[in-house]
């Protein structure tokens, strides 16, 4: 447990730095570090990153990173698409729940690698809110099925769609994230048996990282923050496929049989 709970500072941190990738930490940790089942580790991760992000935004809004306008209108939308994302995924396995968690953390190193320089970024452009909308939509319902506050897709977005700086996406993250993932929290709550002791004391050091993380913001470059960013989601993407890659074969196998099955009947 005291590893898990030194390891719950590397995802504040993670938060504080990148305005997301808690939950790409989060839940390894509480799967393979503390043993929990899939489900439970993603209904705790929602938990976890919610309260550690709401600390951290505190931070970035006293700087001026939080695009409030944004992520008023981004985080209704998400919110609604977590609740409902999280009663979906009572239908999924938690073995399917992390290899569509990985899919989607490589997808997303695509954009950020791919995604435009600062210099690029027109300030005078109007914002497509529809568009952010509609993504905010899809981002909850990943959030609720996949269990993560959806940072590593909300930045992309905010940096790409709403036209705003990375350190300004980084702190408007974390505030909707803060709201995302307690809505996704919620819709779990009669899904698993959550430990409250061991979120509470698991929450206070997440809590200390964010702190030192959104300190530190201030001093790493735009583009190394983009750079760090994708690359975590590769590094993190292969290892949870690699780790669930029997299920993975499986799923395939059990899908080519039954379009067989099907072909024959």
């Amino acid at each position: 447990m005291i590893l898990a709970y030194l390891l719950a500072t590397l995802i504040g941190l993670s938060l504080g730095l990148l305005g997301g990738g808690g939950s790409i930490l989060t839940v390894p940790i509480l799967v393979y570090v503390v043993k929990m089942d899939p489900k439970t580790s993603i209904a705790l991760s929602l938990a976890i990153v919610g309260a550690t992000s709401l600390i951290g935004s505190i931070g970035h809004y006293r700087k001026g990173n939080i695009n409030l306008k944004v992520a008023l209108i981004f985080a209704p939308f998400a919110m609604v698409g977590t609740f409902g994302g999280a009663k979906l995924s009572v239908f999924m396995s938690g073995a399917t729940q992390l290899i569509l968690f990985a899919i989607i953390m490589l997808i997303a190193s695509f954009f950020m690698f791919k995604g435009r320089k600062e210099s690029e970024i027109d300030e005078n452009k109007k914002v497509n809110y529809i568009l952010i909308a509609a993504q905010a939509i899809f981002v909850g319902v990943v959030t609720g099925i996949v269990g993560v506050g959806g940072g590593f897709i909300i930045v992309p977005a905010l940096v790409l769609l709403a036209n705003i700086r990375m350190k300004e996406a980084v702190g408007t993250s974390l505030f909707i994230i803060a709201l995302n993932s307690i809505s996704g929290f919620l819709g779990y709550l009669n899904l698993v048996e959550v430990p409250w002791e061991f979120l509470g004391v698991f929450i206070i050091f997440a809590s200390i990282g964010i702190i030192v993380g959104s300190n530190l913001i201030q001093y790493v470059s735009q583009a190394k923050l983009k750079k760090a960013f994708a690359i975590f989601l590769v590094v993190m993407g292969f290892f949870i496929l690699y780790k669930n890659k029997n299920k993975f074969y499986t799923s395939i196998q059990e899908t080519n049989l039954e379009t067989v099955t099907r072909s024959i009947a």
